[in-house]
């Protein structure tokens, strides 16, 4: 392999790993604040020791996250060069508003969600918690308008020529606001926020399935649950949109996500199947001209295929992309149909009772994982050849100097440290879902410290 394919192979291993932990965080940070919200609405204990079990557990998914993170930053300097140079500007911003405005709020109210148990009064603790999930909003906010700048480049002009050529903001509103960067944005949140609540899900469920913890298991599973329902359905329509803003600024990708070559043809929508890339032949399950409906509301309309293109200004690996991008689909699908299932039990006060359907829940947690990294690699690969879309091709932004040979060996490097991570991190989990929300000292301490701050429970006791 030549150093651009290693290059981006090592970045996306990197990235992949490190896009485990930020959803999650940002989905737990949710559930944290909907968590204490209850304690302080009803002065119930059984709260307070929900929302200390799963602090724990979100500060574990910080910690492992911010140290994956860092990689990332240092490959744009020694990989890619050309790339930081030319979107320097555009990209360090985006960077540096991340660290001002969302990481520096989410570590700095940390602290006192972690340690402030009865040293803060609980509406202050309870205000923490919302800033601790604003500030991780905040970070995907930056994140997702720098990676879409990418996609559909706005608000911008670009000073130089040829090696020396770089784009500079004229325009930061239209900069921070390029057609794709609300959709995207909104598509994402979502995606963590299922990540989260079916994380809930999974160890509630299995707390349930051993018949431990069932007192506050079963209320969290049913809070878990309303959550991952709304925002199931929430998906529905926040990836429609999202569709629709890539058959408007990004047709090509489009054209590949559904193995469309034919632009005087309708665009059939597949359910499954595979793209022959050689053949430009795309066969499988499928509805007749449901593409073509989806963006135009007729069945016949033609779309835009990727014959339209020119061959080095088109995704080469189509049937990846068509996979992947088939498989969110599949999966957001499924996670709507467990979801609703699993409300119409709890109407009929059967959640409970059905062991393979808590089976399920146990292992659902891998599910929305799945869904967005297969959201991620349909974005990054259906954008190819282009880093910056139309305007820098990918075997150009990166660095010069670099040698095969050097990648692979931090490749491996990398891949042994983060095996290392991925382990440890497993393990503390599953050592923190084990030992449980507390044991019998932790439950005075809460109780003692409850009725202290909690005039609600002052009052009954």
């Amino acid at each position: 392999m030549d150093a651009e394919v290693l290059a981006r192979i090592q970045f996306a291993f990197t990235i992949a790993f490190h896009y485990i932990y930020p959803p999650l965080s940002i989905g737990l940070g949710l559930l944290l604040v909907v968590f204490e919200g209850m304690y302080l609405k009803t002065g119930n204990k059984l709260y307070e020791e929900i929302t200390r079990f799963w602090i724990k557990i979100f500060a574990l998914i910080f910690g492992i996250g911010v140290a994956t993170g860092i990689i990332m930053e240092f490959e744009f300097g020694t990989n890619w060069a050309t790339y930081s140079k030319y979107v320097g500007d555009i990209f360090g911003s985006a960077l540096a508003a991340e660290g001002i405005f969302a990481f520096a709020l989410e570590a700095g109210f940390l602290g006192i969600l972690i340690f402030g148990w009865n040293r803060v009064g609980p509406k202050i603790h309870f205000f923490s918690a919302i800033m601790v999930f604003l500030g991780s909003l905040f970070s995907a906010i930056w994140i997702v308008v720098a990676n879409s700048w990418q996609q559909t480049p706005a608000g911008f002009h670009i000073v130089g020529e040829g090696i020396n050529a770089r784009a500079e903001i004229t325009d930061f509103r239209a900069m921070v606001f390029n057609p794709s960067s609300a959709d995207r944005l909104i598509h994402v949140w979502i995606g963590a926020f299922l990540a989260g609540a079916f994380l809930v899900l999974s160890v509630n469920a299995w707390y349930i399935l051993k018949k431990r913890h069932l007192d506050i298991a079963k209320p969290s599973f049913k809070i878990a649950l309303v959550v991952a329902t709304i925002f199931s359905l929430l998906q529905l329509v926040a990836g429609s949109r999202s569709a629709d803003g890539v058959a408007k600024n990004q047709p090509a990708k489009l054209a590949a996500m559904e193995g469309h070559y034919d632009s005087s043809s309708k665009a059939d929508m597949y359910v499954l199947g595979f793209v022959n890339n050689k053949e430009q032949k795309t066969t499988g399950i499928k509805i007749p001209g449901g593409l073509s409906f989806l963006v135009h509301g007729n069945f016949n309309e033609p779309i835009k295929g990727l014959n339209a293109f020119k061959e080095d200004e088109r995704p080469k690996q189509v049937n990846a992309i068509f996979q992947v991008y088939h498989l969110m689909i599949g999966i957001g699908t499924l996670l709507i149909i467990l979801t609703l299932y699993a409300c119409i039990q709890w109407t009929r006060k059967k959640l409970f009772d059905q062991k393979w359907l808590l089976v399920i829940f146990a292992w659902s947690v891998l599910l929305p994982q799945a869904a967005n990294q297969a959201g991620w690699f349909t974005a990054e690969m259906g954008r190819q050849p282009w880093v910056v879309y139309g305007l820098l091709k990918t075997s150009d932004a990166l660095s010069k100097t670099v040698k095969a040979n050097q990648v692979v060996f931090s490749l491996i490097l990398f891949i042994i440290v983060y095996a290392l991570l991925f382990v440890l991190f497993l393990y503390l989990l599953n050592k923190k879902i084990q030992h449980g929300p507390g044991d019998h000292g932790e439950r005075e301490e809460i109780e003692e410290g409850s009725k202290r701050n909690n005039p609600v429970l002052q009052q009954q006791s």
